[in-house]
């Protein structure tokens, strides 16, 4: 990698010229990306990309009255002090908080490169174009909220947040739902069947450790290889099985490491107020995010975590 510092001015308009490229790509992409779910702002991003085309054109006109039509390759990649932007099949899908801030670092970036490179420049002409550059892209802030004053009016704005808070629920919280309702209940069974049948603390935590552990691999494949994503909008199936797998341990775990206790009539009670907290958590998450009104949620869990726990006890006393 370069300095800045050892740019010279045919190489510093060439990284400019690269840069602005890129940045209107990058828009591109955000604008492609949120077209399906967040038209309104797809389109914010449109003109930004086309503005970004604008800075370009300008710069490769000044490029060519300077040196001529060669332009050669100079990257931000290639010189220290930029930061790197996050590829966008790396943010995928997208979220318009991300996206929001990604392209505020980056407006930031350009104005300080503008602002670098015009301070160096001793060439008029070229110094004019930079600084120009650099309050165009201090600008693009404010263009972007007058942008976004114009298309994403209330109701569009509304319907975009709904969109975004279906998008989280159907991503994140569906599947970290289901992943801690399956390990906070169906691990019930055979941890306090093991507890019961050994009266033993160390035997009750193995076998809710291989329990937890065993049925969050199961559940995160299971989600992972139910949907793809593609139809349904609910996101990566590799982050989904993830999120899945490792709440479902999570929630096996929860009334498993109480039996660490050596006392079992003290692990046991720890692990009985463990098991009402994670139905409670659980409760909570159901009446927060899907909906469910809040008395009818704590009965259907609290009735599934009794009858889940009432057969480990009566299997392991038996």
């Amino acid at each position: 990698m370069r300095d800045f510092s050892d740019l010279s001015e045919r190489e510093v308009l060439a990284l400019a010229i690269g840069a602005e490229e890129e940045d209107g790509r990058i828009y591109a992409d955000f604008s492609e990306g949120l077209r399906g779910d967040y038209p309104s702002s797809a389109k914010v991003f449109t003109e930004m990309a086309a503005e970004e085309g604008e800075h370009r054109r300008w710069l490769i006109d000044l490029y060519r009255e300077k040196f001529g039509e060669h332009i050669p390759l100079v990257r931000r990649q290639d010189v220290r002090g930029f930061l790197s932007p996050k590829p966008i099949w790396q943010m995928l899908p997208l979220r318009l908080d991300s996206v929001r801030n990604q392209a505020a670092l980056m407006e930031l970036e350009a104005a300080r490169f503008y602002r670098q490179a015009a301070s160096r420049s001793t060439d008029a002409s070229i110094r004019k174009l930079l600084g120009d550059l650099a309050e165009a892209e201090e600008k693009h802030e404010h263009t972007a909220e007058r942008l976004m004053a114009e298309n994403l009016t209330v109701g569009a704005r509304a319907e975009e947040d709904e969109a975004a808070r279906r998008a989280f629920v159907l991503r994140f919280v569906q599947p970290g739902l289901a992943g801690l309702m399956d390990g906070s209940v169906s691990t019930l069974a055979p941890v306090f069947a093991a507890a019961f049948a050994t009266g033993a603390s160390w035997d009750a935590f193995l076998v809710g450790m291989a329990a937890s552990l065993g049925a969050g691999i199961s559940m995160g494949f299971a989600e992972a290889l139910s949907d793809n994503g593609s139809l349904t909008g609910r996101g990566a199936p590799w982050l989904r099985g993830l999120i899945c797998g490792l709440m479902t341990t999570v929630g096996g775990i929860g009334h498993t490491l109480p039996f660490l206790i050596p006392s079992f009539y003290t692990a046991t009670v720890l692990a009985v107020v463990v098991v009402i907290a994670e139905l409670g958590v659980i409760t909570w998450i159901r009446w927060k995010y899907m909906d469910t009104p809040p008395l009818s949620a704590a009965l259907q869990i609290g009735f599934g975590g009794a009858l889940v726990f009432a057969t480990g006890i009566l299997i392991g006393s038996s």
